[in-house]
């Protein structure tokens, strides 16, 4: 049985207090059945035992009130935040509905509580909170602005109220998001108090010794440091007044955690600190003298105290894009202490304040430039509008153009709007990407074309009969892949072009037809493709038949050889050459001397093997009469010798070789961080050889790779390959 919620003595004083503060401020507001529902609620709620304390032991409903008053006082918020905050506990925890407090409350106060449990929700996934993404999600989510300054608000409470907590574990989570997450997003929307709060008590719960050493040595020089201030700004203040300007001053110390982070920045002690506090002259110009003002003041302060010219920040003759104006000096004031003054005037410390500059955007921190102006216009609300009911009608429109959801780890990734799971998929990886049949998003089936919302938690479904298409590329957003995908299908086309060529040989070889290379490109021009792989690709997938290319490359053959210019083919007996210092020369023993002159006659090297000085090779006489020339391991050396012996030519090399030939070698090694850099490198330095191209493709830690390279002659390529096995990393190294 659960054991019945009680107050204790002390909470029960403390709620008095805080109900009987909370009602004063925000009754004008209310309408008049608010109080006694919510008090009902409230009643039953901890009656049917609804109400449990927090991992802290906190009273919800105490703390509840607590975080109310501070969305009041420090924020500004009236009736439909606090009803939120107080009914909050009881709909979370099922005791009502949204529904239901839409109806009793009304549309505004339910808005705001959808959006509460949303977040909760999305606290639910556990994300990594340090992300900027993060941050940027929350955003997102709140529909209504009240709903991130009411999470801000809590934060604020629950840092207050952990001070003596001995959970220590939950207390140290609980200050690093507010660190990293909450006192950011105070600070962009300009509650530069409570941001600064976040930021002292994170410190002291996560570096107790750091935040009591600077704390205890502030308060120890607290007198000394306001006697400092007024001796520096009395002098001042008098010339200013001669002068007749208009103005008041402030003097503020900085805080405890900004002054850490400066000792760990510069390296120094607290004594090493010199910025400790800023003054700031705000003068009441009008605005045609304001420049000229300003300018007289920097003038006057810079007569009295020597100023350090680097540190000289002039915002005023060319004002930040941003539209922040101001002047910053450094000035060595007495004792020789530098102390930062801030010159500007009402109208530009304004904008600084509440306009379109934030502090934290003059500080150099980037933003995105759709927050900045519309976290501008949510602070204007909260400061200078009298009816805060303007915020009911605000729906939250930033980050239209993205979207950010969720891996099944709970890793978060942002998105282009209209960004489909096919996107999501590729961004994981391209086997993922490849195999992609669609996703669970919040663990419903959707397909690949399901366009992704902020959020969403997907699961990729793969399957190893799938592959890319052509028209993914309409389907995905992303440029990275739209690159993958392009790249899958030139691989498919790759390797379909070659399932087709080998299918075609087969076919030529059982119908015992020579297939010669040149008269296949004429072919494939004949049947209208502008391009062999499409070529290819038709064969591949059954709308060109393979018996019709046969049959017109025969067609073709015989038209060619029957009105050809050197007449019907001979055999290797018949065969004369007519200059013997061609290129090509017959021997006493019928083999072919080749030398260097390859001009005179057709002749060319075959493409299949591509032999090059060195190589042992021999002639074969094509149908039209010329001659190529192949290596003796030639992968169809075999078939040409069993089915045309009759036309081969036995062949050698003559002299020396001075003509540069193109070998392919293919090479397998670990994919290692700079090893193709390594075997580029022993090519280069080889002034006698050239490479011509280079690609290379990884898959699990090996990368598989080709190098097309001009070279002399044998010698040169065995030394050349027995360099390339040296480097470290490479597996195999061959000539393909």
């Amino acid at each position: 049985m659960t054991e019945r919620f009680e107050f204790t003595v002390e909470e029960k004083e403390s709620f008095y207090l805080l109900y009987a503060k909370l009602k004063r401020q925000i009754e004008v507001s209310l309408l008049p059945d608010d109080e006694s529902r919510m008090c009902r609620h409230l009643e039953e709620s901890v009656e049917k035992g609804q109400v449990h304390r927090d991992a802290f032991g906190h009273n919800p409903i105490l703390f509840g009130f607590q975080t109310a008053l501070i969305v009041v006082e420090e924020i500004g918020l009236k009736r439909d935040a606090v009803l939120a905050i107080l009914l909050h506990p009881s709909v979370d925890g099922g005791f009502m509905t949204v529904d239901e407090v839409r109806t009793e409350f009304g549309e505004s106060v339910a808005r705001i509580l959808h959006g509460l449990i949303r977040i909760s929700e999305l606290y639910a996934k556990n994300p990594v909170v340090e992300s900027e993404n993060f941050r940027n999600l929350l955003l997102s989510f709140a529909e209504d602005m009240r709903v991130i300054l009411i999470m801000i608000a809590y934060r604020v409470n629950l840092m207050r109220q952990i001070r003596d907590s001995e959970n220590y574990e939950t207390k140290r989570k609980v200050s690093e998001e507010a660190a990293y997450l909450y006192a950011p997003l105070a600070h962009k929307l300009g509650l530069y108090k409570l941001k600064s709060e976040l930021e002292d008590l994170s410190l002291k719960y996560l570096e107790h010794d750091a935040y009591y050493m600077i704390k205890d040595k502030l308060n120890a020089t607290k007198q000394a440091r306001d006697a400092y201030i007024d001796g520096f700004i009395g002098p001042i203040k008098d010339k200013l007044q001669e002068a007749g300007l208009r103005f008041h001053m402030k003097g503020r110390t900085k805080s405890i955690h900004s002054i850490w982070q400066k000792m760990k920045k510069q390296k120094c002690g607290f004594e090493g600190i010199y910025d400790l506090f800023a003054i700031r002259i705000i003068i009441d110009s009008p605005l045609e003298k304001e420049k000229m003002q300003c300018w007289q003041a920097y003038s006057i302060i810079t007569d009295m105290y020597q100023p350090n010219p680097k540190r000289l920040r002039d915002w005023l003759s060319v004002p930040k894009s941003n539209g922040y104006e101001s002047l910053h000096i450094t000035v060595l004031g007495p004792e020789k202490k530098w102390v930062e003054v801030q010159i500007r005037t009402e109208r530009m410390d304004e904008i600084a304040e509440r306009g379109v500059a934030a502090h934290w955007r003059y500080k150099g921190v980037k933003g995105e430039t759709n927050l900045d102006e519309w976290l501008t216009s949510i602070r204007n609300i909260l400061e200078t509008s009298d009816d805060l009911q303007v915020m009911d009608q605000f729906k939250m429109d930033l980050y239209e153009d993205e979207v950010f959801v969720f891996t099944p780890k709970g890793d978060l990734l942002k998105f282009p709007k209209g960004a489909t799971v096919l996107d999501f998929a590729y961004h994981i990886h391209s086997k993922i990407g490849n195999g992609c049949t669609g996703a669970r998003i919040n663990n419903k089936v959707v397909t690949f074309r399901e366009p992704l919302r902020s959020g969403d938690q997907i699961e990729v479904m793969t399957s190893t009969t799938q592959k890319p298409k052509r028209d993914w590329l309409n389907i995905v957003k992303t440029s990275r892949a739209k690159s993958k995908i392009r790249l899958a299908l030139k691989e498919t086309q790759v390797k379909e072009g070659l399932f087709a060529k080998e299918m075609l040989e087969r076919k030529f070889k059982n119908r015992k037809i020579e297939q010669d290379e040149s008269l296949m490109a004429r072919l494939v021009k004949k049947l209208g493709f502008k391009e062999v792989s499409d070529f290819y690709k038709q064969i591949v997938d059954g709308s060109l038949d393979v018996n019709v290319v046969i049959d017109t490359y025969v067609d073709l053959q015989n038209r060619e050889s029957g009105h050809g210019a050197d007449g019907p083919a001979r055999s290797a007996e018949e065969f004369c050459f007519q200059n013997i210092n061609t290129g090509v020369s017959r021997g006493n023993d019928d083999v072919l001397v080749i030398d260097r002159n390859l001009k005179g006659i057709d002749y060319q090297l075959a493409r299949c093997c591509n032999p090059i000085y060195g190589d042992d090779v021999f002639g074969f006489v094509t149908i039209n009469g010329g001659i190529k020339i192949h290596r003796t391991d030639c992968p169809n050396a075999p078939e040409m010798r069993k089915r045309f012996g009759y036309r081969v030519v036995r062949a050698k090399w003559s002299g020396k070789g001075t003509s540069q030939y193109s070998i392919t070698l293919r090479i397998i090694g670990n994919d290692d961080i700079g090893i193709v850099n390594n075997l580029t490198s022993i090519i280069s330095k080889d002034e006698k050889l050239t490479l011509r191209s280079i690609s290379i493709d990884s898959n699990d830690g090996l990368f598989r790779g080709n190098l097309v390279v001009m070279i002399d002659d044998t010698s040169r390529m065995e030394a050349l390959i027995r360099k390339l096995r040296t480097v470290k990393g490479v597996k195999q190294v061959e000539r393909i």
